[in-house]
């Protein structure tokens, strides 16, 4: 059962900081690759701002006032024009198994939705093997290759979901 005492909202300039340490913390944590990933990303430390554009939307589920996990919709440069991007996808250690990746998942989704997207597209890399499992129960299917010009050259599974 999903706890009840969070919230998912929109980022704010304040979480900049507590973000990008979320991410790279989840990185180290599973000594995952570093460069060309979103660990080495200069963005990742400016998402307020790198996520201030049309079409994209970068949400912070907060557990007990903290911040627990991040995940967004961006429309990267190359994907064709019915599909966006799945980005900053985390979810901190203790927070993990309790519904919080399916509850961002989901509003991320109907975001997608709002804005008149039909497919959705993510990255990964083999390190994360839940959060892959996770993609595949949501309806993700893996692809040949990579879509768009995401920049993140260490990322070397691909998936897609029409929604």
């Amino acid at each position: 059962m999903m706890p009840t005492n969070y919230v998912i909202r929109k980022v704010m300039q304040q979480d900049n900081k507590p973000i990008a340490h979320l991410i790279r913390k989840v990185f180290i944590e599973f000594d995952a690759p570093k460069e060309g990933t979103v660990y080495s990303d200069k963005a990742t430390d400016y998402l307020f701002e790198y996520f201030d554009t049309n079409n994209a939307a970068l949400f912070v589920l907060e557990e007990k006032g903290e911040i627990a996990g991040v995940c967004g919709i961006y429309p990267t440069l190359g994907l064709p024009k019915s599909c966006i991007e799945i980005v900053k996808f985390y979810i901190r250690p203790e927070s993990r198994g309790q519904g919080f990746g399916f509850a961002l998942f989901n509003t991320c989704q109907l975001e997608a939705k709002a804005k008149g997207y039909s497919q959705l597209y993510l990255e990964s890399i083999p390190d994360f093997k839940t959060a892959v499992n996770l993609y595949l129960k949501l309806g993700f299917t893996q692809l040949d290759k990579r879509l768009g010009e995401t920049g993140h050259f260490g990322c070397d599974l691909w998936f897609s979901k029409s929604i």
